[in-house]
């Protein structure tokens, strides 16, 4: 007996639509067993998760630290992953914009002038956009299978940043502490309302960075290229699109906005540059894209819930104890029944038998 994955020849639209919320109820039966197999009580480890997070003002704001990157991230893979490129390097993307973004105040330190932040998060959208431009350069032109060449690139990059912390942009005042300089005022990303709580502009630009993109994609001619592309090479080729531009333009979009993220959170919600910048924003946000069905307003929604997790989590290790390693165990729980969802919803599962008769199957 073998199992064989049958195309279907309706796809429900009703079940294409409730797709992310299956998912997200099984991920919690999922968890709620997880965690009565941990000797947890799964109310109380829920409502860490996924109630208390809400209920402080400026446990909002963290909310809102946390999603901005997802949510800025996961924009740029919604479009790369919809024209059929398979960025799975945003991780090393943001953190060489954060790099990128953070050479203006580290090494110019006596410039103190309005144009250093604009010119930061220039810095750092260029920065993740040629880092995204290796696997581009690579696929376009050798034919080299992007995965594997984006995700490698993730260590190199994770390798760079600790090296650059630990020697040459170390600070010689920092007490022997591997970080940069402290940014000062005019390279730090303002709070939105500083009163209540210190969520800043990187929230603002994910949401903008998703409207755009759902515009390009409705209402543009690069968002129809992208769709027939993504769907079949053959039509688009057929059609006077290039496949080749089309890996520059979705890996150099997708990694922009990366780098956009990392120097966001280096300049807005750590001031300064270290070794470990990000908790896994570049690998989560690949959760948020599938979860939004690739769709770039769906990522802002779907970027809060992934947060909530992230939050949850820290919340989680206080009350019920539990270890912060369950947070991203959940995050794979929920991208397994994401992918599980969406494939069952395409194919049908057949169980094909065979016998063997005369020694021959």
């Amino acid at each position: 007996m073998r199992i064989e994955l049958e195309k279907r020849p309706q796809v429900s639209k009703l079940f294409g639509l409730l797709s992310p919320l299956l998912a997200l109820v099984l991920a919690l039966i999922a968890g709620t067993i997880m965690f009565a197999i941990m000797g947890k009580d799964p109310v109380e480890a829920l409502d860490a998760f996924f109630v208390e997070p809400l209920l402080e003002v400026w446990s909002l704001h963290e909310l809102a630290i946390k999603a901005g990157p997802l949510i800025l991230i996961a924009v740029g893979l919604c479009l790369c992953y919809r024209s059929n490129n398979w960025n799975i390097g945003a991780e090393g993307q943001f953190t060489m914009g954060a790099v990128a973004g953070s050479y203006i105040p580290i090494i110019f330190t006596d410039w103190h002038s309005p144009m250093v932040l604009p010119l930061m998060l220039v810095a750092g959208a260029i920065g993740g956009a040629l880092y995204a431009a290796i696997p581009a350069l690579l696929k376009a032109h050798f034919n080299t299978n992007e995965i594997l060449t984006s995700l490698m690139l993730v260590y190199i990059a994770q390798l760079f940043l600790d090296w650059l912390s630990r020697g040459p942009w170390r600070d010689p005042q920092g007490h022997n502490f591997p970080q940069s300089i402290d940014f000062p005022p005019e390279a730090v990303l303002p709070a939105i309302w500083e009163d209540s709580g210190r969520a800043h502009w990187g929230i603002v630009f994910a949401v903008i960075a998703a409207i755009l993109a759902w515009f390009l994609m409705k209402y543009t001619l690069k968002g129809f290229e992208i769709t027939v592309l993504g769907q079949s090479g053959r039509a688009g080729r057929f059609a006077g699109f290039s496949s080749r531009k089309m890996v520059w333009f979705a890996f150099l979009f997708s990694g922009a906005l990366a780098g956009l993220a990392g120097i966001s959170e280096v300049s807005g919600s750590i001031g300064h540059l270290q070794p470990a910048i990000s908790p896994g924003y570049g690998f989560t946000a690949i959760i948020v894209a599938f979860l939004a069905r690739l769709n770039p307003l769906g990522a802002i929604l779907s970027g809060l819930v992934l947060a909530l997790t992230y939050l949850g989590g820290e919340a989680a290790q206080l009350s019920p104890g539990i270890s912060a390693k369950a947070a991203s165990v959940f995050q794979g729980l929920l991208l397994f029944f994401v992918l599980s969802c969406d494939t069952l919803i395409y194919y049908k599962i057949r169980l094909v038998w065979s016998r063997v008769r005369g020694g021959a199957a």
